[in-house]
């Protein structure tokens, strides 16, 4: 402001306000941006150091969580993390809780019995197959082995049993006998014709849960230079889209409802993300693995398709069984726990009966009840 005071008239002039100079001007607009500037700078650093503050607290607590799950543990990676120069993978992979089952099958079952795990080594002690009792369920090939053995439990929990076979003979006696509405015989899972045998025989029975079971293992152990493509073939035909085959049968015509239930009887073996622990040294069995692998992500895919159904489809594991498919491992049965195929059934019931449908497409390991990765 101009302080000199103008007199024009014997009165005084208004106060005259002069106009900044452009240089003038420009300092003071830089000096506003430049405390704008350090402003904004203070609130930033103040914001990231709260942030980082809070998730080192996050992380402590998930660490403490995470050391009280693996107290007594092999000392071993926390997380799943799998590389190619490192094989290992924890028992426990998810920081809040047991996820994942061991990949290390001689390492989880010793572990098991060193924590005197009464789920794995007495499925009786966890046994609740209430929900299956009056409910009708398909067994395919339900004649022999662990099919047979999962049809026999079925029938002693009170359930209605539908045997889906392809070769006649099935042995009927005791509950099984009492229980069984249905065993229809040459339904070739491989075979689309199969497909159309099986629903006219049905008519008009609904079936509350399937139970995919027929399966085929090449005896033979395959490496790069023994290869058999015909059976593998056969293998991926039989345990990928023989389950598909049957569902979309049962499912198209109308015989599965809201409610119902879906179950793959897969395999370990199918798990990409355990190749590199149990594949180690080989044989590589590509056959029996791309198989499996196939039919869990028929599992996924079919869970997601018919969600909008209300019907639960799920992989399981059975868990290693004593039957005539893994004689070629009967050497490893006892390291391995593998056990009678009547307790492998008691494990199969157990899942497909408490299964919920917020695990729909999931892989199940029956013997500890946890998840297997993909």
């Amino acid at each position: 402001f101009d302080s000199q005071r103008h007199h024009k008239n014997g009165r005084k002039s208004p106060e005259k306000l002069e106009i900044m100079s452009p240089t003038s001007l420009s300092l003071a607009l830089n000096a506003v941006l430049a405390l704008v500037v350090l402003v904004a700078v203070i609130y930033r650093t103040n914001s990231q150091n709260n942030l980082s503050a809070g998730v080192n607290a996050r992380a402590s607590m998930r660490t403490g969580r995470m050391r009280a799950l693996v107290n007594g543990m092999p000392k071993l990676p926390q997380r799943a993390v799998q590389t190619r120069s490192s094989v290992e993978l924890t028992t426990c992979v998810d920081l809040e809780d047991c996820k994942y089952s061991d990949p290390d099958q001689q390492r989880r079952f010793a572990k098991h019995k060193s924590d005197n795990n009464q789920r794995v080594l007495d499925i009786d002690s966890v046994y609740d197959p209430s929900s299956l009792k009056g409910k009708v369920v398909m067994v395919t090939g339900a004649n022999r082995g662990l099919g047979n053995a999962i049809a026999k439990e079925l029938a002693a929990v009170g359930a209605k049993i539908i045997a889906a076979n392809r070769s006649p003979g099935m042995e009927l006696e005791g509950d099984l006998k009492e229980a069984t509405l249905k065993v229809i015989d040459g339904i070739d899972v491989s075979n689309d014709a199969s497909m159309e045998k099986l629903i006219k025989d049905l008519g008009d029975q609904k079936v509350d849960v399937l139970i995919n079971n027929a399966g085929y293992f090449l005896k033979d152990p395959e490496t790069i230079d023994n290869l058999n493509f015909p059976e593998e073939l056969k293998m991926i035909d039989i345990c990928a889209l023989g389950p598909l085959r049957v569902a979309s049968a049962l499912v198209n015509a109308g015989l599965m409802e809201s409610g119902g239930k879906i179950v793959t009887i897969s395999s370990q073996g199918g798990s990409i993300a355990w190749r590199e622990v149990q594949n180690q040294g080989g044989p590589y069995d590509y056959g029996h693995h791309m198989s499996k692998c196939a039919a869990n992500m028929m599992t996924r895919l079919l869970a997601m398709e018919l969600k909008e159904k209300g019907i639960t489809v799920v992989a399981l594991h059975p868990g290693f069984n004593r039957t005539k498919m893994t004689e070629k491992y009967k050497h490893i049965w006892d390291i391995e726990g593998a056990v009678d195929p009547s307790v492998g059934a008691k494990r199969v019931v157990h899942e497909t009966a408490t299964v919920k449908p917020d695990r729909s497409g999931v892989f199940i390991n029956c013997e500890d009840g946890l998840e297997i990765p993909w």
